[in-house]
């Protein structure tokens, strides 16, 4: 049987559909403007966007002064130091590479999880998922030809990919840990302009000004990834907040980003084909979800 109610399940799906879809449009956006400083920017309007879904400015900064500590630890785990390194790591990467190692989260969210929660230990079912998930990460990690230069590369761009999933694993915990106690839309608006905040001062002392003209398609990438945020960690969020909802389960339906991540880089960026043995790493990480919510079908144990 299913851990999660259907409609809980749609909203993540939902989620991972819109996240999918961002492996793109950073890499355009990174033609064009510094890692830093696109991020930053990315975020910070889209914690403006939230703004007026929050329940009015004067509600809203009631409940952020109340619990500032809380946002902005959040705010540093979820969002800076998650997406400084995943915004680092995708400058060494390609970007249907990226969307394959970035779906490889739920392995590194369910560790953080067992070793965080008292509730959310890993069972066999997950711990089973996690190793065919695993094998196909060393699968792609392999294919990189790390012992070359250019491959090297893309080596350490992978790890420094992980270490983001690691951050916003422990972003994770720490929103599922908060309970009810700040509503999401606030909590998810005031931590992503603050984390947005903090990348875009980083940027301006590593990266310099970022003020300069850009093409039509710099601007329409930034805007869609700023929405695109807004939405889909709302709904990660919400979801986080609901009791019973376990951060390592809930983020295994993450293992759909890859499939549909590569995919899409290969249709739109024209510099990225399709790799046997990407597709042999895709096809492991996918066999993780579907293991693990097979399981869930036939038995009750599998959480």
């Amino acid at each position: 049987m299913w851990k999660l109610p259907t409609k809980y399940i749609l909203l993540a799906i939902l989620a991972c559909l819109l996240w999918s879809t961002a492996f793109v449009s950073v890499k355009i956006g990174l033609q064009y403007a510094k890692p830093f400083g696109f991020a930053g920017i990315r975020f910070m309007i889209s914690g403006l966007i939230l703004l007026p879904f929050t329940g009015g400015i004067l509600r809203y900064f009631g409940i952020i002064r109340a619990n500032f500590q809380r946002i902005l630890i959040l705010a540093l785990i979820q969002t800076f130091i998650a997406y400084a390194f995943f915004y680092f790591g995708m400058t060494l990467v390609p970007g249907a590479l990226a969307a394959i190692v970035i779906g490889a989260s739920p392995l590194i969210f369910a560790v953080v999880a067992h070793v965080m929660m008292h509730d959310d230990k890993i069972t066999l079912p997950k711990m089973v998922s996690m190793l065919i998930g695993f094998t196909g990460v060393a699968i792609i990690g392999v294919s990189r030809r790390p012992w070359q230069s250019a491959g090297l590369t893309e080596f350490i761009g992978i790890f420094i990919l992980l270490a983001g999933s690691t951050s916003g694993a422990i972003g994770n915990v720490l929103v599922s840990k908060d309970g009810i106690r700040i509503p999401p839309l606030v909590l998810n608006s005031a931590q992503l302009f603050l984390g947005g905040l903090m990348l875009f001062i980083i940027s301006l002392i590593l990266e310099g000004s970022p003020v300069k003209a850009y093409p039509l398609e710099y601007y329409i990438a930034l805007i869609y990834l700023s929405i695109l945020s807004a939405v889909a960690f709302s709904i990660w969020f919400y979801l986080l907040k609901k009791p019973g909802v376990k951060v390592s389960s809930l983020n295994l339906w993450k293992f759909i980003i890859p499939v549909l991540g590569a995919v899409i880089a290969w249709i739109v960026l024209p510099d990225e084909k399709p790799e046997i043995s990407a597709i042999i790493g895709m096809v492991f990480v996918a066999l993780s979800i579907l293991s693990f919510n097979l399981c869930n079908m036939v038995s009750k144990n599998c959480d």
